[in-house]
């Protein structure tokens, strides 16, 4: 956390092993459906597209991408660039329309929870006052990480932020936007509705 001393004003902070084992996921399905070989999804097409979902319009913006994931694993396997140490950390781009993302992974020490520190993350990033805007990306899928999530952002009463918490499927609500993960991730495949419809 000493590294995120100061924050964006919009903040994406995404379990990076789980987003992988999405696009994983996705490329193995869509390949046999449309017939065609995926290319690893495009790591800043993905942020940009998580930033449109999160809100976030034209303009000269800052956005922090913070990629949680496990020690054991220094890459994401289905995203360019996809190597935390040597691609990712300290890195940024410039986006023509949102302004630019600065990313930061951060590995899961074995005695550290994962989810345990993508909440810890999320509090203390929900608490600065110059962040307006944060997407979360978590593993919803199993456990109570989503429950733990929803009971985080109740206790912050703050009207001057938008949280948005994607998922691959509708989940129960809380004082909170929700979007579909699948979504963000098929363009950055390069997956196009008209292959699929």
């Amino acid at each position: 956390m000493e590294q995120l001393i100061s924050w964006s004003s919009n903040v994406i902070i995404a379990d990076a092993d789980y987003l992988d084992k999405v696009a994983f996921d996705l490329i193995v399905n869509f390949e046999r459906m449309i017939g065609r070989r995926i290319p690893p999804a495009d790591l800043s097409q993905w942020a940009v597209c998580i930033a449109l979902d999160g809100g976030l319009r034209q303009g000269d913006h800052d956005t922090q991408v913070v990629l949680i994931h496990d020690r054991q694993r220094p890459r994401m396997e289905n995203f360019k660039p996809g190597d935390y140490e040597k691609e990712l950390t300290g890195m940024a781009f410039k986006d023509g329309q949102l302004g630019e993302f600065s990313l930061t992974p951060i590995a899961v020490e074995p005695m550290v929870d994962k989810n345990d520190l993508l909440l810890d993350i999320l509090g203390t990033v929900c608490q600065q006052k110059e962040v307006k805007r944060v997407m979360v990306i978590p593993d919803a899928d199993e456990g109570t990480l989503y429950e733990d999530i929803r009971e985080t952002l109740r206790r912050m009463d703050d009207d001057s932020k938008r949280i948005t918490v994607f998922a691959m499927q509708p989940m129960p609500g809380g004082n909170f936007r929700q979007e579909i993960l699948g979504y963000s991730l098929m363009n950055a495949l390069g997956i196009r509705a008209e292959e699929i419809g």
